[in-house]
């Protein structure tokens, strides 16, 4: 029986295909670390990027390794602080970022283990940034009225961060050897410069580096924009290499942390979803349908009881949900809701990297 046949039937006796329905068979499964909780932060894009950067390290042969979100965030904090009063106060003071912000940030300062900072000073047993987001908000608008970044201003941001995330240390000993945050990340091994972003919308030229127009790509970063067969491709190729990557898209519609699917369902009941084309992506962005409110890290891949292809899915909500944190996402709703990916450049097929010059 064809699956739209299945389709209706489920749909006479329940009314919808609701997640319980779904089998999944894990055809890609790259290995992750265990999954954290962003609690009440919006450092999403942190979480993604530290989890895929230690898939990365497993993959490149090493032991699992915990890596500090707060040590990343907190040098953020000041980068956006700066940022902000170079734009006379209408920079992007809020938690929200981007995959690179992360590697930017490990190219510059470098990295720690999470159990030489874990980032919390305060009351709380999880992330909690309420508060010191607004404090920090209220800080940064004073240089901008005074129209100067004055030492003290630099002090204070500084102070505020050690209060409630900590201190950072000049040394820390991690596994009997002594490190800074500099040199543990070159003791690591990652280069920031292996990691690229890939998009695909049509109102800009494909196979060259075009801006994305997000008000979290705050760091004006390029991407590498492909057409969608292509994009896809390469997310496909990648997972089936041995390599993952950190996906940045929209999770405000059809997605289900509590039955760990994400679909993009059709308004034809005869249709379980939406076939989505390049139009009607291009579409739901212009339309502002499809923003970047989240970043998950993208592990493996699965197919249900029909055969339809999802992306395993790694969420940074702790163990949630139906599947333990992790959600099964459609190939359509891949398509639809993303807004681009960081994925290690030697796991782009070795010709579209030449299309790109990569």
């Amino acid at each position: 029986m064809k699956k739209t046949l299945i389709f209706i039937a489920v749909l006479a006796l329940t009314g919808t295909l609701n997640a319980q329905q779904y089998e999944f068979k894990t055809v890609v499964d790259n290995p992750s670390t265990t999954l954290k909780n962003q609690a009440r932060t919006g450092t999403c894009w942190c979480f993604a990027t530290v989890s895929f950067l230690e898939s990365e390290l497993i993959r490149m042969g090493g032991d699992p390794v915990d890596l500090s979100e707060m040590f990343i965030v907190r040098h953020t904090y000041k980068t956006r602080y700066f940022d902000n009063y170079l734009r006379q106060g209408k920079g992007n003071l809020g938690p929200g970022s981007l995959s690179h912000t992360a590697t930017n940030t490990i190219a510059r300062y470098g990295l720690m283990p999470e159990a030489s900072y874990p980032g919390i000073r305060y009351d709380s047993p999880v992330h909690n940034h309420s508060e010191l987001q607004g404090y920090i908000d209220a800080l940064a608008a004073v240089p901008v009225k005074m129209k100067k970044m004055s030492p003290e201003s630099e002090e204070l941001v500084d102070a505020l961060l050690d209060i409630y995330l900590g201190e950072v240390p000049e040394t820390f000993v991690y596994m009997g050897k002594e490190y800074t945050p500099v040199s543990y990340a070159q003791h690591l091994g990652l280069d920031m410069g292996d990691y690229v972003e890939i998009t695909s919308f049509t109102h800009h030229p494909y196979y060259s580096r075009v801006p994305v127009e997000i008000p979290d790509n705050w760091e004006h970063e390029l991407y590498y924009n492909l057409p969608l067969d292509e994009f896809m491709a390469v997310a496909d190729h990648a997972l089936k290499n041995g390599y993952t990557i950190a996906w940045d898209g929209n999770i405000s519609r059809d997605f289900s942390q509590q039955d760990g699917v994400a679909t993009v369902p059709g308004s034809d009941p005869s249709e379980d979803e939406v076939n989505v084309t390049r139009e009607i992506r291009q579409e739901w962005f212009q339309t502002f349908q499809t923003t970047d409110d989240h970043l998950m890290h993208v592990t493996g891949i699965a197919n249900d009881q029909y055969g339809v292809k999802f992306y395993i899915t790694k969420n940074s909500w702790g163990e949630t949900g139906k599947y333990k944190g992790f959600v099964h996402m459609s190939e359509n709703y891949f398509k639809a809701r993303c807004i681009g990916y960081m994925v290690h450049k030697e796991g782009i097929p070795e010709q579209i990297r030449k299309k790109l010059g990569l």
